[in-house]
């Protein structure tokens, strides 16, 4: 498995990394995404780590702690093998402070996720969310001090927007506090969002992109198809109020052209979904999921090779909307002399 700096750190990891969403099973969202046990998740680490996939992602809200316990569980004895991703700041309890990225908050999580995780360090500790309650400085100099204690080695953000993880970084750069290095983001061929101003940002920042729901919420399986009604083992039946929207349309023209890269390589369609991600810029990994042995390893094989520029260029012809402003004219050209864009694209 290729490995890759995550941003602009020393740590290297997979290009492809296991989102452990499905450990536990508890509650409407997660017991949709998967139910997996500490058996079954042992053999599906067992399947990653032979194939170089070392890099675990959780939450602490994942199946209200389950996920954690689980995967934490399932890597007893090998925890050094591994690279652990949480991820803190959305609600967890009933109580007033049971939410957010204050210090209280921030220290009695990270504490209780070591608990669930088995472990005195994790590799990677990513806030869910931005917290606008709480001041940045006491969020950063939280984690710095996190840092210094030994009990996080690296930080990212997720869900933040564009002014929000600027503003965070220049606070740690002015205060001399730990940088962000990570920013886990929903990306694929059908929410490329992202590629606006995230994407620019982590460019020039050292910023890592984690990618999240690489297969558009599901949408990229090759299950689903113009004119068919969802097949029944959908996710989409219950989680579909969950999911990042779509324009049904562009939906259906991405899938044509997956289908027809499909028929050429001998690929699976999430395998193209996912191998046109690794190609982008700042991506450091993208996170797969499975229910299953059989989706592991169909995923997995996503990695090892890659599409030619033509096929490249098709997918990004079908996926490409057009932006708003003031992105807009970034994008077509009008002021490439001064910005180029950070991917070549052509608008839809």
């Amino acid at each position: 498995m290729e490995t890759r700096f995550l941003g602009a750190s020393g740590l290297k990891v997979p290009a492809l990394g296991f989102g452990v969403g499905t450990f536990g099973g508890k509650g409407p969202l997660f017991s949709a995404w998967g139910n997996t046990d500490v058996e079954e998740a042992r053999r599906l680490i067992d399947i990653c780590l032979d194939a170089g996939v070392n890099f675990f992602d959780t939450a602490d809200v994942y199946s209200d702690g389950a996920s954690e316990e689980i995967l934490g569980a399932a890597l007893k004895g090998r925890r050094d093998q591994a690279i652990i991703s949480t991820k803190t700041a959305l609600r967890l309890g009933d109580g007033p402070n049971d939410v957010g990225a204050s210090r209280s908050r921030l220290l009695k999580a990270v504490d209780a996720s070591l608990r669930r995780l088995g472990t005195d360090y994790i590799d990677l500790l990513q806030l869910h969310a931005f917290d606008a309650h709480t001041p940045i400085e006491e969020t950063l100099s939280t984690l710095d001090g996190l840092v210094t204690a030994g009990k996080i080695r690296y930080l990212g953000v997720s869900n933040f927007s564009g002014w929000q993880l600027m503003k965070s970084l220049a606070i740690a750069d002015r205060r001399g506090y730990s940088r962000y290095i990570a920013n886990q983001v929903y990306y694929s061929l059908i929410g490329r969002d992202y590629e606006w101003e995230l994407m620019p940002l982590d460019r020039e920042e050292g910023i890592g992109a984690v990618v999240w729901s690489p297969l558009g919420w599901g949408r990229l399986t090759g299950k689903i198809r113009r004119g068919q009604p969802l097949p029944p083992g959908s996710r989409l039946h219950d989680t579909a109020g969950f999911a990042p929207p779509v324009d049904e349309e562009r939906l259906y023209r991405v899938i044509d052209v997956l289908d027809e890269i499909a028929a050429e390589t001998g690929k699976a369609v999430p395998q193209i979904a996912l191998n046109w991600l690794l190609q982008r810029p700042t991506v450091s990994t993208v996170l797969i999921g499975a229910r299953n042995e059989q989706q592991l390893r169909q995923n997995l094989d996503a990695a090892g090779w890659s599409l030619d520029a033509a096929q490249i260029a098709r997918l990004d012809a079908a996926s490409a909307v057009v932006p708003p402003y003031p992105y807009y004219p970034y994008w077509n050209g009008m002021f490439t002399e001064l910005n180029p864009p950070p991917v070549p694209v052509q608008l839809g």
